[in-house]
């Protein structure tokens, strides 16, 4: 995993609209400018676990379109339960299998 992807998912998900940190926010932002297009499979498997709450003023879309330029499947590769975050069903939504059970 390329440095710049693991010192993204070492901050952890991104934060919700209620941060009053902007500069967290707009760091975010810049490390996810920071990784080029595509991602590995493993790359996209690890920045899937960082979305946050809701679209972090729209980081939460970039790292979705991030995602989306791995190789397929892309995470989620199983459907999203009832408790499962807007995230994982959009990622589903778009790229996951509907006639899988799985």
């Amino acid at each position: 995993m390329r440095p710049e992807v693991q010192a993204f998912v070492a901050d952890g998900p991104l934060p919700g609209w209620d941060t009053d940190d902007d500069e967290l926010v707009d760091r975010r932002g810049r490390q996810i400018d920071a990784i080029s297009a595509p991602v590995t499979a493993d790359e996209a498997h690890a920045l899937a676990a960082c979305f946050g709450p809701d679209d972090c003023y729209g980081v939460a879309w970039s790292l979705l379109h991030l995602i989306e330029t791995g190789p397929g499947p892309l995470p989620p590769v199983t459907r999203p339960g009832p408790d499962a975050d807007v995230w994982h069903v959009t990622l589903w939504n778009r790229w996951g299998d509907p006639g899988s059970t799985n």
